[in-house]
């Protein structure tokens, strides 16, 4: 009766959780983005697929490049083996929910001693060889009483879910990275182009410069002047080379390809980024990988109070037992060589010098980090957002100014070219005037990859793809 009782006591308390209940904490989000003209939003379609981000740049050898990282990139690869390792600890935690069952078998020809301890004062000892088989079968079920099981289940739950947000944090960080080298390379393919365009003017420069000192027409000043404007230029090939490199460099590690089997032909190469909707700010809570990852890891921490907390009351264990012990095969399935066994074990701490509150509180604490680290993630969320909103607007303004900067430069360079053949002007002007209009060129395009690299670091802020308008059917 005791025994029956025991055992509905402990299935009446099992399941019952120790955790606090777990709750999201709330943050203060702003209403809308601070925009500023001339951004331009695209409008987002709920109803539509999300695809790559990158593939809305249009660039062919960008989404090759992509697609090779997915494959090939090591660190994802270890994105992908911790996710691998929390699925299998949840398994595990999940199978203490279950009983668990056993089985063994003892097969032995064993010699006992004839000096051993008598068991009987007059009786004497006789050594004796005998054979002994005992096949058992054995299980055992720990009654939750206070969740620790449930609990440790709860936490591996979200670590499983933490270590998938992971992955996918993982996978946008590559991506970005990626498409943010890529766009630099280009943005210096294009600057090379500029220097390549500057340099063959240059060196016409100079051959109607000697041309005219060789006819008497000019001193040496000219031609020198030119010359040295010629070797700077010459330089800063070499300097952007370098530059060019180290993108090439980055990229062959990010596709998992060794660098030195590894580069990408010049190209020039810069399309106009896409529009980028915003959507709310309290969408960035549900797009954000890194922010779906600090809220799992506060519900893996909260998890841990309750299994901290189940130490605080008693453990009970049903172990029944059974099996067979004979002497000789033919009797072993016989009724007399049956034995079996059938209790419960219980254990409970009086007194551990307050280790199991010291755990608690660690738990407590661990919890309190985890919800600072949301905070600051969310916050720094926002603090993105915002930059790549304002960093994008700014830099269509200095685009757009520097392109018309451009043209004045150009025709700064005719006019100052045409007075200086017409003997109007000294070649001061036109060497200035080259100056000018090779910085100009040179701004706009760094400009456009700038522009390029801004809206990607805005598409990483925003947590990556978004749907794409859907036009309605005619």
């Amino acid at each position: 009766m005791k025994f029956k009782f025991l055992l509905s006591a402990s299935a009446l308390l099992a399941g019952c959780s120790s955790a606090p209940i777990y709750n999201k904490p709330q943050v203060d989000m702003p209403v809308t983005w601070q925009t500023q003209a001339p951004w331009r939003q695209g409008a987002p379609n709920d109803l539509a697929a999300k695809g790559p981000w990158w593939e809305r740049f249009n660039d062919v050898q960008l989404n090759a490049l992509e697609e090779k990282a997915m494959l090939n990139n090591q660190t994802l690869a270890a994105a992908n083996a911790r996710l691998a390792q929390a699925r299998a600890t949840l398994g595990a935690s999940s199978a203490s929910l279950f009983p668990q069952v056993s089985v063994g078998a003892r097969v032995a020809n064993q010699r006992i001693s004839a000096n051993r301890p008598l068991t009987k004062p007059n009786t004497p000892n006789f050594t004796t060889i005998q054979n002994d088989y005992s096949p058992s079968i054995a299980v055992s079920y720990e009654f939750d009483l206070a969740g620790r099981v449930q609990s440790l289940v709860e936490g591996a739950t979200a670590s499983a879910e933490q270590s998938a947000a992971d992955l996918e944090n993982t996978k946008l960080l590559l991506t970005a990275d990626l498409a943010i080298n890529y766009f630099n390379l280009r943005s210096l393919d294009a600057d090379l182009q500029v220097l390549s365009k500057s340099i063959d003017l240059q060196k016409k420069l100079l051959s109607m410069a000697t041309d005219r000192h060789d006819l008497g027409a000019t001193s040496g000043l000219e031609m020198a002047q030119q010359q040295a404007l010629l070797d700077t230029t010459l330089s800063q090939v070499h300097v952007l080379k370098r530059q060019r490199a180290v993108f090439e460099n980055a990229i062959a590690t990010l596709t998992g390809t060794p660098a030195p089997q590894f580069s990408i032909a010049p190209l020039v190469f810069l399309a106009l980024p896409p529009d980028v909707p915003l959507g709310i700010p309290s969408d960035v809570l549900e797009r954000r990988p890194d922010i779906a990852l600090a809220e799992r890891a506060m519900a893996a921490a909260n998890a841990q109070i309750g299994v901290a907390n189940a130490a605080f009351y008693p453990s009970v264990t049903f172990g029944p037992s059974f099996g067979l012990d004979s002497t000789r095969l033919p009797t072993l399935f016989s009724a007399p060589s049956m034995l079996w066994s059938l209790g419960v074990s219980t254990s409970q701490v009086i007194f551990d010098g307050g280790r199991i509150k010291a755990n608690v509180d660690f738990s407590r604490a661990g919890y309190d980090v985890t919800v600072a680290n949301y905070r600051r993630v969310v916050l720094t969320a926002m603090q993105e957002v915002q930059d790549g909103i304002s960093g994008v607007a700014s830099l269509d303004l200095a685009y757009n100014q520097t392109l018309t900067a451009v043209k004045s430069a150009q025709q700064v360079f005719k006019i100052a070219s045409e007075r200086y053949e017409g003997g109007v002007a000294n070649y001061l002007d036109v060497i200035t005037a080259q100056q000018s209009l090779l910085n100009s060129e040179r701004q706009a395009s760094q400009l456009l990859g700038q522009r390029l690299v801004t809206t990607v670091f805005l598409i990483k802020a925003l947590g990556g793809g978004w749907q794409v308008q859907v036009s309605a059917a005619p």
